[in-house]
């Protein structure tokens, strides 16, 4: 009786791949290409030429067997073709995230709550604040929490202590879920295109202490936030998400702190998101957002 030998088809996984570079002809037929004598199967492929900078951006999802350093090698090729900025990401891996926050719990939870669900492709290894309000939180999820003040006289030895928790973790993007410190333009630019911010959009009309209330007093239409990269300038990093919902005389303060909370948690949770589906690329002060 013969007996054959029994194959087991090579496991198939997914991988994104991001790139940018100067636009020019062939790009997408070349890189197309490569995927294909790689055995890539694209299920997604979104690109776009920026006509103020010059710029081609392309984001490409692929299934295939290939090993992940197998499609590298494909890859090179073409990357030093059109001279590339490209980074390729397996499909799903979560992102090591790390979040500074201070006393308000609304960013926090979401983040936590999404982390936990599921739904977000996010690992988050600790929780760092400068106040001790959020530990019971961090508790309830079973997450490290870092308490780390922060003085006039101690803030130079408190961001070191934190990038010493960024390289000991193995953090790959920061996330300041309403911490209440400004970052000196050393820790900013170390952490350039991988820290996201939320804030109301009220700035720079309405700052300091109790935005929702001086807008209330205002009579202000419309509230919002704005979700983007920090930078050592503040507030003014390039844009990833912003959310705005109308409001009215009718409303209260309290209505008005209430509704403000919920949008800047669903405005940072998907800005959070896209980067860690890494569907933004940076074009310059702006952002391209692949959705």
């Amino acid at each position: 009786m013969n007996s054959s030998a029994v194959t087991t088809p090579a496991a198939v996984h997914g991988y994104v791949l991001t790139l940018s570079c100067a636009d020019q002809p062939g790009i997408v037929h070349s890189v197309s290409g490569s995927l294909l004598e790689a055995g890539c199967n694209i299920t997604d492929s979104q690109q776009y030429g920026s006509p103020d900078t010059g710029t081609f951006f392309m984001r490409v999802a692929v299934e295939t067997s290939t090993s992940f350093s197998r499609l590298r090698e494909h890859l090179d090729s073409v990357a030093e073709k059109f001279s590339l900025t490209w980074t390729l990401h397996r499909a799903g891996a979560p992102i090591r995230t790390l979040i500074l926050a201070s006393k308000a719990a609304h960013c926090l939870n979401d983040l936590l709550f999404q982390q936990r669900s599921g739904t977000m492709p996010i690992e988050i290894p600790a929780i760092v604040s400068n106040h001790l309000d959020l530990k019971p939180m961090a508790d309830f999820y079973g997450i490290p929490f870092y308490y780390i003040p922060v003085t006039p006289d101690t803030k130079a030895d408190a961001e070191a202590k934190l990038l010493a928790l960024v390289a000991e973790l193995d953090v790959e993007l920061v996330v300041l879920a309403r911490y209440m410190q400004v970052l000196s333009d050393n820790l900013c630019t170390h952490l350039a295109g991988r820290a996201i911010n939320i804030h109301h959009s009220f700035l720079p009309s309405f700052k300091g202490a109790k935005p929702y209330h001086q807008a209330h007093a205002r009579g202000v239409k419309i509230i919002g936030a704005t979700a983007h990269y920090v930078t050592a300038v503040l507030d003014e990093g390039p844009i990833i998400e912003q959310e705005v919902i109308r409001v009215d005389h009718a409303h209260s303060v309290e209505q008005f702190v209430s509704m403000g909370r919920a949008v800047e948690a669903r405005t940072l949770a998907q800005a959070v998101q896209w980067h860690a589906e890494h569907r933004v690329l940076l074009d310059g002060h702006r952002t391209v957002v692949f959705n």
